[in-house]
């Protein structure tokens, strides 16, 4: 009886077989971005600083990777509140064009940004959420830049679970009310109840109030 003889992969297709699985493997993930950008009150003084958040977060992406901006409004479960979104092209020349476009967009909407009336933190993260899956990106983040005090028009209804799973939620910039001056518990509590919410919900949660370490939690 004939010995069996084992069947050989070809050497050329198993080195190609090796190189396709090497190069898959250290290909790095693509991030999404999502900001959201508290337009009440008096907070609309403080998007100068989003600018330089923003300015950050195009200089860093890459191919591939997506951003958008939104502002938090009245009712912020719409598309309608997305002020510039994008997924940047794999050629830089098109890259770059596509990061000058959209920082236009945001001088644009800075110009022109009035204060909304209510404060829908809840619809804006669950709009974020669901952008960023239809992303297809590696790693999601969702920035809320605000005093996390969500002031609903009547007849609203937020209070049941959100679904963030997987998602990094960082808030940004969480200035303090007037009556956290009386009380300083308030701000505590506030920054608490979104923790639970986010964490309840499947993501990650993290306060940011010095934009310095912004990069260094982004890992971008």
């Amino acid at each position: 009886m004939r010995p069996m003889r084992r069947t050989r992969l070809p050497a050329a297709l198993l080195a190609a077989g090796l190189l396709a699985f090497g190069c898959t493997s250290s290909v790095p993930p693509t991030h999404g971005v999502y900001m959201l950008l508290d337009t009440s009150g008096t907070y609309t003084e403080e998007l100068a600083k989003a600018k330089t958040i923003i300015r950050y977060l195009l200089a860093n992406l890459n191919s591939g990777d997506s951003l958008a901006v939104a502002r938090i409004d009245s009712g912020s479960f719409s598309e309608k509140d997305i002020v510039a979104r994008v997924t940047f092209d794999d050629r830089p020349s098109v890259a770059s064009e596509q990061k000058r476009a959209f920082m236009t967009r945001m001088q644009e909407f800075g110009s022109r940004v009035r204060g909304s009336a209510h404060t829908d933190i809840t619809g804006g993260l669950i709009q974020a959420v669901e952008w960023l899956g239809e992303t297809g990106a590696g790693t999601r983040t969702v920035l809320i830049f605000s005093d996390l005090e969500e002031d609903l028009a009547k007849g609203q209804v937020r209070d049941f679970p959100i679904n963030v799973d997987g998602v990094r939620v960082i808030a940004l910039n969480v200035t303090k009310l007037r009556r956290d001056n009386i009380d300083p518990r308030d701000y505590a509590k506030r920054l608490a109840n979104w923790q639970e919410r986010v964490e309840t919900g499947g993501g990650s949660w993290q306060v940011i109030n010095d934009l310095d370490r912004l990069d260094r939690a982004l890992s971008l």
